[in-house]
């Protein structure tokens, strides 16, 4: 008795609109978690990227502005020298005083206010 049945196997039947939305929806909120963890990893690199770029560019900053100070005390340092260097033999009264002037502006200035001892040092002696 053994005899074939009428029925055909059915091929599957295709997914509804209702499942298809679900099976969507279920995907995409995967890859919109891997979309915003992507974009927070980025965002963390860039940040980072973004520190070291200041700490160099401030390490320059410093860089050159200690290149200019030295330039500029020893912009200071020959002017003094040619002033000190100055041969006043063959000038006018008014002029040799002038230049005696500025040697002893320039001599009160590296006596004075260099880094050396100072002459008030005796003052904050313990044994006076």
């Amino acid at each position: 008795m053994e005899t074939e049945s009428p029925f055909v196997p059915r091929p599957p039947r295709p997914i509804g609109r209702k499942a298809a939305k679900a099976k969507r929806g279920a995907t995409s909120s995967n890859d919109c978690v891997q979309l915003l963890e992507q974009i927070a990893k980025s965002a963390t690199l860039r940040i980072e990227r973004d520190l070291k770029r200041d700490e160099m560019d401030k390490a320059r900053e410093e860089a050159f502005a200690l290149q200019q100070q030295m330039a500029q005390e020893k912009d200071i340092e020959d002017r003094e020298m040619k002033i000190m260097a100055m041969d006043t033999s063959h000038m006018s009264p008014e002029t040799k005083a002038y230049w005696k002037l500025r040697r002893r502006d320039v001599m009160r200035k590296k006596l004075f206010n260099d880094d050396g001892p100072s002459n008030t040092d005796w003052l904050n002696d313990e044994n006076h």
